[in-house]
């Protein structure tokens, strides 16, 4: 089953990173989607993999979770 991680960055840079970061561990495109606007991202992904994914996301300190 999968569930979706949501967050919110404060700056495009921040977001920016968070992208490349999970484009370097080989989460695929397709798996997630950025809001510009908002400065936000959601990930889809399998249950088991949600504490690595919300893991890597911290690392850019969201603002909103």
């Amino acid at each position: 089953m999968n569930t979706t991680v949501t967050m919110s960055y404060g700056s495009l840079d921040s977001l920016k990173n968070a992208v490349d970061d999970l484009i370097g561990v080989g989460i695929p495109q397709e798996q997630f989607h950025v809001i510009k606007d908002e400065l936000q991202l959601k990930v889809i992904t399998p249950k088991a993999t949600e504490a690595e994914i919300r893991e890597l996301l911290n690392r850019h300190n969201p603002v909103k979770h």
